[in-house]
């Protein structure tokens, strides 16, 4: 729900007060994890490693605590606009950025998502999450290329949780790269050491939660889908 943020579960429990929590859920706070783990009141995730290192630094992309970004970028498959903060108050995000004809980093990237969204549909909770995988190559990544590359990975288009993110033309793409601190090059053909490596690029997927802070930003390696999806339970855990 856009825009719309009901207040969250951390809110009510700080509103509820010390005397309060110490009477009335007297016996039932072992249940309910009070506080962040994180590095502010506003993730539950756990500082991240070297997070120390990188705390004052400005980095190009949204770190652990920080608001995700806001960017508004066409759905093709849905015929709709979607904001990457528009589901603020209402589910979890998940957000990459691919290109479709890669081989390499991108299926990597994509992985977690395709992983994470299969298992909230097996465990019932598909209706807390929302999948934004974005490319940055739009004028081959068409809308039926983006449709068959979600079939060949075993997407559910028909969950309702899975948008494919296809900037206006290459400006916007590099717009919405900016952004979130991606950064993409393309290759002429004659330069490229296989046919399909089109883009060179960095390796940026973010989880953020459904206040609308990022819980982790998985940066160089694509992340393992086990390393993602435990990530993801435990967010659930403590939310």
């Amino acid at each position: 729900m856009a825009g719309q943020s009901n207040p969250n579960r951390r809110t009510l429990l700080r509103s509820i007060g010390t005397a309060t929590i110490g009477g009335a859920l007297a016996g039932c706070t072992d249940a309910i994890p009070l506080g962040s783990r994180g590095a502010n009141e506003h993730v539950v995730l756990d500082v991240p490693e070297n997070y120390e290192r990188f705390e004052d630094v400005d980095l190009p992309y949204p770190k652990h605590g920080e608001e995700l970004p806001d960017a508004t970028v066409p759905a093709p498959l849905q015929d709709r606009d979607v904001s990457t903060r528009e589901f603020v108050g209402d589910r979890h995000v998940m957000l990459t950025f691919i290109f479709t004809r890669c081989t390499m980093a991108c299926p990597r990237l994509v992985a977690p998502l395709v992983r994470v969204q299969s298992v909230s549909m097996e465990d019932g909770f598909s209706d807390e999450f929302a999948f934004l995988p974005t490319t940055f190559d739009p004028a081959y990544d068409t809308p039926d290329r983006l449709a068959e590359y979600g079939a060949e990975r075993g997407i559910d288009f028909d969950a309702g949780n899975w948008w494919f993110l296809r900037p206006e033309d290459r400006q916007r793409a590099e717009e919405v790269e900016g952004t979130f601190g991606v950064t993409s090059e393309f290759v002429p053909e004659n330069e490229r050491e296989m046919d399909n490596m089109a883009w060179v690029h960095n390796n940026v997927l973010v989880l953020a939660n459904a206040d609308g802070y990022v819980e982790r930003t998985y940066t160089r390696d694509p992340p393992a889908s086990t390393t993602v999806l435990e990530d993801v339970r435990t967010l659930r855990e403590r939310w």
